[in-house]
């Protein structure tokens, strides 16, 4: 890979998840954002123990050598007003500005189960079951795109577990159905992984469409325990699917994702996002692990 064309970020969902707060509440902000920089990385995405206020949040990152790359944006079109998701992502796209990045990632939030405990995240994800229903969905995302293209931005769409933008058949029925101007992909080999998906075939596919990309690594016999338990999103995380690249027991072929990202010429982020239990994957060692593998795999 050209080092010219890439930086390197973590997400701090790998020290608290926002999703699961018991899973590394204790640790403090600075705690994350300090080892992040002593890791290695240079970028950083954004989580709730994060100040707000923008040039407070400068000032802690900027003394790290630190920028920020993204922030999640929960879309919820199949719940919401359009006029309610643009106004709500406006507020996030100021954010960002002040923070000065040009991406903008996020998924479909408003009927996806990824954040209740008790669904089993196969049987119960999210979707969309009619063709007036696609078409709906994607016009929609289509003016959302168009916001974010005209404030600077590109929208980088994460198809994720549990949502109905998860398998390679749903991600590519979004692409092919919105406007490539306004809507991009934001490429993770780990929930391609655990949809049951082969990642290296799907960044072949939408490495031209990717805009932001996300690294982290499956655990085969946690992603069989899920199938055969009817796990949860969440649960499947308590119990350890996800790892950093680097670690021993995944199954992502990162050779592969990396020469195809190489030959592509990929401009942009690549960011480490391996949500774990803390008390169970320190995630300074983890952080560390991940990027000594993509300097010695990737060359960046």
């Amino acid at each position: 890979m050209n080092k010219d064309f890439i930086k390197i970020g973590i997400a701090p969902i790998n020290w608290t998840n926002d999703d699961l707060p018991e899973l590394g509440g204790e640790i403090p902000f600075e705690q994350c954002i300090s080892e992040m920089a002593l890791a290695g990385y240079v970028g950083c995405e954004v989580g709730t123990k994060f100040p707000r206020d923008t040039a407070v949040l400068k000032k802690y990152l900027d003394i790290r050598g630190l920028q920020v790359c993204n922030q999640w944006f929960s879309f919820e079109l199949t719940t919401k007003s359009l006029e309610e998701n643009i106004k709500n992502f406006n507020t996030h796209l100021d954010f960002l500005e002040a923070m000065g990045t040009n991406i903008v990632g996020g998924g479909e939030v408003g009927n996806s189960c990824q954040g209740e405990q008790n669904a089993g995240v196969f049987e119960a994800k999210g979707m969309l079951h009619t063709a007036e229903e696609w078409k709906t969905y994607c016009d929609k995302m289509n003016k959302m795109g168009k916001v974010a293209n005209d404030r600077g931005f590109k929208l980088a769409f994460h198809h994720h577990m549990g949502t109905i933008i998860q398998t390679i058949e749903e991600t590519d029925r979004l692409l092919d159905n919105t406007d490539d101007r306004y809507v991009f992909l934001n490429y993770d080999c780990g929930h391609f992984t655990f949809s049951g998906e082969d990642p290296v075939a799907a960044l072949k596919k939408y490495i031209g469409r990717t805009a932001h990309v996300h690294l982290k690594d499956v655990r085969p016999t946690i992603l069989q325990k899920t199938k055969a338990d009817n796990w949860s999103f969440l649960k499947a995380v308590k119990e350890g699917i996800f790892t950093v690249p680097g670690d021993d027991g995944g199954c992502v072929n990162f050779d592969a994702l990396f020469t195809i990202i190489a030959d592509a010429s990929y401009r942009g982020w690549i960011v480490i996002e391996a949500e774990q239990d803390p008390a169970k994957a320190n995630p300074f060692e983890f952080a560390v692990k991940a990027r000594e593998f993509l300097r010695e795999k990737a060359g960046v």
